[in-house]
């Protein structure tokens, strides 16, 4: 598939000298800062050396002092109290955060996580009558509830309370909860937006310690759990939620929770530095399985366990359910791929929507971004849950399919989520109207530089830059993800060195030994691109984008590039 390659703007001159003088650092880095916000050097130490100091006043998110008071009324009167929370990644590790934090200093408590079959996403009418039947009075509803607005409004009727949790778009009205805790909020100056749902958690928790009290160290314990929420829910690893993510790998890197501990191991991340990257192909995964092909309360009950046995019993039975769920999206993908490889309509169009009855609601979200790996394009996969079609969207980069579902909202009963991800319901006959008004909108404001897989380029360089003090410093712009990826670089103009090959598998990889037009020599490894290797090693010369990491064989270390793309001449 053909990719874009896009540029990022480069800093001047002046301004690259500037900060490589200021910190010592080759110029190419001081570009990566600027481009990054990070200009002065009291910008730059705090970017490389995070404080939890830094954290910011979580009294300044919107009714934060009403949550705080109403959860200390609560244990002040014994209240029993319910953390109930979304099933995906974000709010099964927001429950496990609240539950265990909250039971180190109070008994009356439980937790629920709604069953995605029976009860559907976010907060749920057998929720609510679950509280009620157990005589609980307060609902710390996590990661969701901000469009809850019918459902708050049957618990006020049974004398429930309800602090809501929350990071998603905002709605037009917000629920009628004792509180209401969303930093997207139109009326909270809460001054970093883009927080995880178990981050939001992880503020209240932070306000409730101060008010009364308690040692930060006993929230600390659990920051962890916010790392793997931010990794896995794709929000920006900037501000507030890369000092979260800085603390909480720390944290998995020397003693995890007794349940991530047992996931690291289960999931073969262990023995090695843990990293965003292995949170969301590893850890993120297999904590989504349960949800998935079983219960997401499978999940929080592993998160909270404290016990080591017992934690490695629910390790292997989440093992398990992730085998599953690895079944179910293989053959799901490949029907889906199939449908549209029958159809040329379909695969002339410019979005992708497709719906079979029989598939299973838990991997549909996994099949999307499968088939957007294959066709580049905004993406719904929908299938038949309690008599409804109920559907995952993923989009592509720059497209905001949030916008598009909405164009489309007299159709549905229900939806949410975020830019590049959604969920969706409708009934089944409206099927065709939404297939057709959604690929109209899409037609309409998708762009054709859209359609492209894009490739954002950080910085033109030469391979003599890549030495092992460069490659420790660009080490400590860590962690990355969305709004901080890891550099990619692009060179120009490099040649086989005489030792390229096809590696792997039916040869489908490429073992790179590259040399570049001054005569530096690297390697590098190129995964899925053996349709290169006839123009590689013909002499030819050309243009190579990459990311730089360490390669560790029989105890030796070495530089190479992870090789995104080749453009030959």
């Amino acid at each position: 598939m053909k990719k874009y390659w896009k540029y990022i703007s480069q800093a001047s001159e002046n301004q690259i000298e500037s900060l490589a003088e200021q910190i010592n650092i080759r110029p190419e880095l001081a570009n990566l800062l600027i481009q990054r916000n990070v200009q002065t050097f009291e910008e730059a130490k705090l970017f490389f050396r995070p404080s939890i100091d830094h954290l910011h006043d979580p009294f300044l998110m919107q009714d934060m002092d009403v949550a705080v008071d109403r959860l200390k009324k609560a244990m002040e009167n014994k209240e029993r109290i319910l953390v109930y929370g979304d099933y995906d990644v974000d709010g099964t590790t927001s429950v496990a955060l609240v539950y265990s934090f909250l039971r180190e200093i109070y008994t009356e408590l439980d937790f629920y996580v709604p069953d995605r079959y029976s009860e559907g996403y976010g907060i749920s009418l057998q929720g609510i009558d679950y509280a009620k039947e157990t005589n609980v009075s307060l609902v710390i509803a996590l990661d969701c509830g901000i469009k809850a607005i019918d459902k708050i409004e049957y618990a006020n009727k049974k004398n429930i309370d309800f602090i809501i949790c929350d990071h998603h778009t905002v709605g037009e009205t917000i629920p009628d909860a004792v509180a209401v805790l969303d930093p997207k909020r139109l009326d909270c100056n809460y001054p970093y937006k883009e927080l995880s749902g178990c981050g939001v958690g992880f503020k209240f928790l932070q306000a409730f310690s101060q008010r009364n009290d308690i040692q930060f160290e006993l929230l600390q314990k659990y920051i962890d759990l916010v790392a793997v929420s931010i990794a896995s829910d794709i929000v920006p690893l900037t501000g507030e939620n890369r000092t979260l993510a800085y603390f909480g790998l720390k944290k998995l890197n020397s003693h995890p929770l007794v349940g991530l501990h047992t996931l690291i191991k289960l999931s073969g991340a262990g023995g090695k530095k843990f990293t965003i990257s292995d949170s969301v192909f590893k850890i993120g995964p297999r904590i989504n399985a349960a949800g998935r092909v079983e219960k997401a309360s499978k999940s929080v009950e592993l998160l909270i366990e404290q016990d080591v046995r017992k934690a490695k019993e629910f390790g292997k039975l989440i093992d398990e359910y992730n085998s599953t769920r690895k079944a179910l999206d293989e053959s799901i993908t490949a029907e889906a791929l199939a449908m549209l490889n029958d159809n040329e309509l379909e695969l002339d169009k410019k979005s992708t929507v497709v719906y079979k009855e029989e598939w299973h609601k838990g991997v549909i979200g996994i099949v999307a971004s499968r088939l957007i790996e294959k066709y580049y394009r905004p993406t719904i996969v929908l299938t038949k849950s309690n008599g409804k079609a109920t559907g995952s969207g993923r989009s592509v980069e720059g497209f905001n399919l949030y916008n598009a579902i909405d164009s489309c909202s007299d159709l549905l009963s229900g939806f949410g989520g975020h830019k590049y991800a959604a969920g969706l319901t409708m009934d089944i006959e409206h099927i065709p109207e939404f297939k057709t008004r959604f690929n109209q909108f899409v037609n309409e404001h998708i762009t054709d530089e859209q359609l492209i897989p894009r490739i954002t380029i950080d910085a033109l360089i030469n391979f003599e830059a890549i030495t092992p003090k460069f490659y420790r410093v660009l080490n400590q712009f860590a962690p990355f993800g969305p709004e901080n990826l890891s550099p990619i670089f692009v060179t120009e103009n490099v040649r086989d060195a005489g030792n390229s090959r096809r590696v792997g598998e039916e040869g489908r990889h490429l073992s790179l030994d590259l040399i570049s037009e001054n005569g530096v020599k690297i390697r590098g490894i190129a995964f899925s691109m053996a349709e290169f290797y006839d123009d590689v090693v013909s002499g030819k010369p050309f243009d190579i984008c990459y990311s730089i990491q360490e390669n560790i064989y029989k105890e030796k270390k070495t530089l190479q590039l992870f090789i995104k793309d080749i453009k030959v001449h």
